[in-house]
């Protein structure tokens, strides 16, 4: 158990170090690529920095497979040039046991991650996007689903106008059970506008059965008028209304199963929510996959030599399990695998392989 923990300890203290190089290497990018973003000179070192710090905890949360392996890089590299490892292995120990501590170090982080960080992640990319939308454009686009229905906010400095809906097609172009409240540019209501069916034209929505209530008038119910057809002007795209959902990884990790089946009954598939999930839970076997990896090369004494040429045979391992996992999680968003096959074949097949080359190279 001593030398459990010995090794644990060792492990996370690469870990952490790791993450401080990274920190320190990817704030100053991170930075300098804000003050390019927000296009706005006038804004300031301070707002590229505030949007600097909220842009970094998502960063350095999908790079934790490549600090994992680093660090165990680092650990084992450490331990067979102290000739800790030889010792070890001389008290009977095999090396798929001294592997187990950072493997399971590794799926504590993981579990950390997800439980802990992911929804500190959620908000810090959420608050985001907002920020630099506000920065870039001054337009706000906001779609949220709940239990009743979709709602949608368009507009500009000009107005705002809020939509709800009870149903939508996949894409959030055509609308079904829809009401549009259009308000001015100091928050004052002008017009409800109810219709059956609402889909979304060349810059306008196109109404079908509409009833539409001038809200200005003392009395809209008298002054209310019916149409077939009616259109409201809109500078919403199919492309914007699918990036208003923002990505997966803005909502925190225990409100994603309800906000899936939200998003299921309102019509759409949320494949890309669904792949994120079963990703998120799968984090913890990519870790110690990571960890397996590295392991499998590293955990020779240093005479032997090549010990270059295996760091870079780990590395380009470690690169390929985080490319083949992406890769992986595009097709599960596109429907061409289920989506737990997208999310947990590319670790479990990691950790059963790097399992094997432990035990095929094992001899003490």
């Amino acid at each position: 158990m001593t030398l459990h923990l010995y090794i644990a300890r060792r492990f996370l203290l690469a870990f952490l170090m790791v993450l401080a190089i990274f920190i320190a290497i990817l704030l100053p990018i991170d930075l300098a690529e804000q003050l390019r973003a927000i296009g706005q000179p006038d804004a300031g070192l301070s707002a590229a920095f505030q949007l600097a710090i909220l842009n970094l905890p998502g960063a350095l949360y999908r790079m934790l497979p490549l600090f994992i392996i680093l660090a165990t890089l680092v650990l084992f590299l450490q331990l067979a040039r102290t000739s800790e490892l030889v010792v070890v292995r001389a008290s009977g120990r095999s090396a798929l046991k001294s592997s187990m501590s950072p493997v399971v170090v590794s799926v504590l982080i993981g579990l950390l991650g997800l439980l802990v960080i992911n929804p500190i992640v959620a908000a810090t990319e959420r608050q985001y996007e907002l920020t630099i939308s506000r920065f870039q454009t001054g337009e706000e686009r906001t779609l949220s689903v709940s239990g009743e229905g979709i709602w949608l906010r368009q507009g500009n400095q000009f107005g705002q106008t809020v939509i709800r809906a009870a149903r939508a097609n996949s894409d959030g172009t055509s609308l079904s059970e829809a009401s549009f409240f259009v308000f001015d540019a100091n928050g004052i209501a002008q017009s409800r506008v109810d219709a059956d069916t609402a889909v979304l034209g060349d810059g306008a929505w196109d109404l079908t059965n509409a009833k539409l209530w001038p809200l200005d008038e003392t009395n809209p119910e008298a002054s209310a008028s019916l149409h077939e057809t009616f259109s409201l002007p809109s500078s919403l795209t199919r492309e914007q209304i699918r990036d208003s959902f923002g990505r997966p990884s803005t909502v925190p990790i225990y409100e994603l199963p309800t906000f899936i089946s939200q998003m299921r009954a309102a019509g759409f598939a949320a494949l890309q929510h669904r792949v994120w999930l079963m990703t998120e839970l799968a984090n913890p076997a990519l870790l110690a996959a990571m960890v397996l990896i590295a392991a499998s090369f590293t955990m020779r004494h240093t005479r032997f030599g090549k010990t270059g040429v295996m760091v870079l045979f780990a590395l380009l391992l470690g690169f390929g399990l985080f490319f083949l996992r992406n890769f992986a999680q595009v097709l599960g968003e596109t429907g061409q695998l289920p989506v737990a096959v997208a999310a947990w074949a590319p670790p479990l097949s990691a950790i059963l392989l790097s399992l094997a080359f432990l035990l095929h190279t094992e001899d003490g």
